[in-house]
């Protein structure tokens, strides 16, 4: 008879963004007339731009004709793509287009990374952290027995709270590798050049690998927070960095995303990371589609550069809106300035659940409860800039009527 991977009983059974979906569709059957506006969305609310989609239609029309069309691509990436990240997002560090992989989305990145690091590894995250760190730990076996407070007895959390900033401090145990998010999802808060310099070095000192989820980079507007790990002296030996086009760029529903392993990272038995991943990858990954790659590259032109600057904005002016407007409430807020992110403190010693729960009932607001990224969350929410400007405004106006 066959088995099951024992680890997948150790996760929750329904997937947390599932769960508030079914909280979400229950109150919309019980008031089907009723307007709902989605808040906790990740997901971005604008088109996608025309040089993008206009590069798209042309290499898929390329597809079609027998002197250009493309058959299986390289499991790395193509060669153009790469050294267009190259010259605009690593021109003056010291990385090059073959430590440059292109693949489908960081989220399957920062999962299947594990695969080239030993079944015994410790790994460390931040508490509250993007659940795909957590739960893929967890499937892998590196994660324990799960508690009743819903942590991991394997995994080393990095308490993130008001106190330290939300940003999340050493390991006091041994690890091996370290899940890193800036600009963070969810707290919206971000690591200045001196921590991410602290971190390079703490790396070097205890010989773990950085996994450095930098996703958000493109909402980056304070001088002192890097836009790359590698910024920072000495990271090119003790990181990985996982980039995306998905909030940049709008890519959310076409998926391209790329990763960063230098070629001097190497494992305690000296082998390099760079080699297993290209091994990793030629093995399991089929490669990026040709559309979608040179619609990313499309992405670097002028105009595409132009046009996605003005989207861009307009999200950083719904950050700056909401999380004004919710100060402005009474709300304490943390985030949404580097971030598309902002990171609100439940009323009255709330739980997470409970203020999702008066939010939707009473106002038809959705947000994302904050025990949901671990249980140092509890008490906090989640609200996303991605929202359209209108669904905002709409939403302050509502909350200000709302009596706790």
């Amino acid at each position: 008879m066959v088995k099951t991977n024992p680890h997948f009983q150790q996760l929750d059974a329904d997937y947390f963004f599932f769960n508030i979906e079914k909280r979400i569709a229950s109150q919309k059957e019980l008031y089907p007339k009723e307007h709902f506006l989605n808040l906790g969305i990740g997901d971005v609310s604008k088109p996608l731009v025309s040089s993008v989609s206009q590069a798209i239609a042309l290499a898929a029309q390329e597809m079609s004709c027998k002197t250009t069309m493309q058959g299986y691509g390289p499991s790395q990436g193509y060669s153009f793509l790469k050294q267009a990240i190259k010259d605009h997002e690593y021109k003056t560090l010291p990385i090059t287009p073959e430590e440059i992989f292109i693949s489908s989305g960081t989220k399957n990145d920062t999962a299947n990374i594990l695969d080239i690091f030993s079944p015994k590894s410790r790994i460390a995250l931040a508490n509250p952290t993007y659940p795909v760190y957590r739960d893929t730990t967890v499937m892998s076996g590196r994660g324990g027995i799960k508690r009743n407070n819903g942590n991991y007895t394997r995994i080393v959390y990095l308490n993130c709270s008001e106190k330290n900033g939300f940003k999340p401090p050493f390991p006091q145990k041994p690890v091996d590798l370290v899940y890193l998010c800036s600009p963070n999802n969810p707290t919206g808060t971000a690591l200045t050049f001196e921590e991410c310099q602290q971190w390079v070095d703490f790396a070097q000192k205890h010989r773990i690998v950085l996994l450095f989820d930098s996703a958000y980079e493109a909402f980056i507007t304070a001088h002192n927070v890097p836009h790359s790990i590698f910024e920072v002296p000495g990271a090119d030996e003790v990181a990985i960095e996982f980039k995306s086009f998905s909030k940049s760029a709008g890519f959310t529903g076409l998926r391209c995303s790329y990763m960063i392993i230098p070629q001097k990272l190497r494992s305690e038995e000296g082998h390099s990371l760079w080699e297993l991943w290209t091994r990793r990858q030629s093995t399991k990954y089929g490669g990026t589609s040709y559309p979608i790659q040179k619609g990313a590259l499309a992405t670097y032109t002028e105009q595409g550069q132009k046009e996605i600057r003005e989207i861009l904005t307009y999200y950083k002016q719904n950050a700056s809106l909401l999380q004004e407007g919710l100060g402005s409430l009474g709300f304490k807020t943390y985030g949404g300035v580097n971030a598309p992110y902002i990171w609100v403190k439940a009323p009255k010693k709330l739980s997470s659940w409970s203020f999702f729960d008066i939010l939707l009932e009473k106002t038809r607001i959705v947000a994302i409860p904050g025990s949901g990224f671990g249980s140092m969350g509890e008490g906090y929410m989640r609200f996303s800039a991605f929202a359209d400007r209108e669904a905002i405004q709409k939403a302050l106006e509502r909350l200000k009527d709302l009596k706790l």
